[in-house]
């Protein structure tokens, strides 16, 4: 058996990982630090010392999707559902444009309202007033027809986490109905129409092995995506799976130095939910390997409601309270926010 210091030697020199490997990085007592510490060297030779900033816009928490960990699913009636206008959107822009954004993350729930018409529409408006912006949609499952319509419009990044690189899992955490399959198809989709994809699952979701994390890498491993977002599963109390524990944050930071030794190119968030589970999440996710934050830009009388999982973090903050005092966070953990639309490295050594 390879001891902890070979293991890591192999990770970083191959790009890939065995089974076996993983299971011991993930619980060795002796692996945390020495992962950490390669990861942040790592993401240094490809970023330097950069966090870049995406501005988040929360759209619509309406969902016509039932999956059965995520607290805006359609058969939840406790939740106080809204949507923006195309001039709340346009203002969120505005206003981030003018707090130094140059990308902006268009996020909510499969919400049919939102024709593609309509978001071809928010989008070149976006992209004519803000050119030299980034824009980032994340709405999930479309057809081709219409990524391709959106990539046209001027949107040129997609986010879809697949949640689970395993189709058994996949079922237990979602409806009938939701295949991976079709998940998947919808990544290589974005990929050849020429987004610059995310994808990324969760991390201590119900039924999640050892076994199906490394499924998860090695489909990553597959796809080659320019983006990777990981986090906690964090419960919601009007879901099917309230009575399950939270995820890990230490497995979590983990998974995050092993993607970016996996991935050394990927922009890797730090994201929301680290910060939730522990005040200090987000630096310590910098640290493992992470290299981008997503203040949240939505207007602050509707970011209490867009609540994937509970307790969620810097609901009730002004967007220029919000970069300021990530940026403190973001330097404190040693590291710099930087303006630029931050595109990602060549995947290329």
């Amino acid at each position: 058996m390879k001891t902890i210091t070979e293991q890591i030697d192999a990770l970083q020199k191959t790009r890939t990982i065995d089974q076996e490997s993983l299971t011991a990085l993930l619980h060795a007592d002796d692996a945390e630090a020495e992962l950490f510490r390669r990861a942040d060297r790592e993401r240094r030779k490809y970023y330097g010392d950069k966090v870049f900033i995406r501005g988040l816009i929360e759209f619509t928490n309406y969902c016509k999707n039932n999956c059965f960990y995520c607290g805006i699913r359609h058969d939840n009636k406790d939740a106080i559902r809204y949507r923006l206008s195309e001039d709340d959107i346009d203002a969120c822009c505005k206003e981030g444009y003018a707090l130094g954004f140059r990308t902006f993350v268009l996020q909510g729930g499969e919400d049919d309202f939102y024709t593609d018409a309509m978001i071809c529409r928010i989008v070149s408006g976006i992209r004519s007033k803000h050119p030299d912006c980034a824009i980032t949609l994340s709405i999930g499952e479309k057809s081709r027809e219409s990524y391709l319509a959106y990539f046209r419009a001027g949107a040129n990044r997609y986010l879809l986490r697949h949640e689970t690189a395993d189709a058994a899992h996949y079922a237990r955490l979602h409806p009938h109905g939701m295949s991976l399959a079709r998940r998947k198809q919808c990544l290589y989709d974005l990929k050849e129409i020429g987004f610059q994809v995310g994808s990324g699952f969760m991390v201590g979701s119900p039924f999640q092995t050892d076994e199906t994390l490394w499924e998860d890498l090695m489909f990553l491993k597959e796809l080659q995506p320019d983006m990777i977002g990981i986090g906690p599963y964090l419960t919601h109390h009007s879901t099917p799976f309230r009575n399950y524990e939270n995820g890990s944050l230490a497995m979590t930071l983990r998974l995050i130095a092993i993607l970016r030794l996996l991935f050394p190119y990927a922009l890797i968030p730090s994201t929301t939910a680290l910060g939730t589970i522990h005040p200090n999440g987000r630096e310590m996710g910098l640290k493992a390997g992470a290299n981008v934050v997503m203040p949240n830009l939505s207007p602050v009388d509707v970011r209490k409601h867009y609540t994937l999982y509970e307790n969620k973090i810097c609901t009730g903050d002004e967007a220029a309270q919000c970069r300021s005092c990530l940026e403190r966070r973001v330097q404190s953990a040693g590291y710099r926010i930087v303006t630029d639309i931050g595109n990602v490295a060549a995947h290329n050594e």
